[in-house]
């Protein structure tokens, strides 16, 4: 079992369209700022700090699947919930839920692969294990 955590967001007015509703690409933003936070929150260090030490770049996005169900509009603050949803031998599925209060605003799932740079070609990058220590952070 995964960890959730939260990311906090409070809505601006240059989030939401000419209707005053928040322009949808701008909860993808949202949620891939959760996804860091979320390795974060969980102890895990800056991508800068494994860079170094282990050589992993990040987790590139691989695939994303949104449903909306509400509306969010500016001066208003909600929270993207996210835990590991499933982990795989290279990749792992983030779980994201967007919430003003109780109410569910949004779903989101992204399938994300830690990665280094190719040790033959460095302007490509290649997918690694899932780190056992990492996975273990976030459980």
């Amino acid at each position: 079992m995964s960890k959730t955590v939260a990311y906090r967001v409070d809505v601006l007015f240059g989030d939401c369209d000419p209707a005053g509703i928040v322009f949808f690409p701008n909860f993808s933003k949202w949620m891939d700022a959760s996804s860091l936070n979320f390795f974060m929150q969980c102890g895990v260090p800056p991508w800068r700090e494994l860079v170094k030490t282990r050589g992993i770049i990040g987790t590139p996005l691989l695939e994303i699947h949104t449903r909306f169900l509400r509306p969010a509009t500016y001066g208003q603050t909600i929270e993207v919930h996210t835990s590991v949803e499933e982990w795989a031998a290279k990749v792992f599925t983030h779980r994201h839920v967007v919430r003003r209060g109780d109410e569910i605003l949004c779903e989101g799932t992204e399938k994300r692969a830690f990665c280094i740079r190719h040790p033959e070609d460095p302007d490509r990058i290649k997918a690694i294990e899932v780190p056992e220590d990492i996975k273990a952070l976030c459980s």
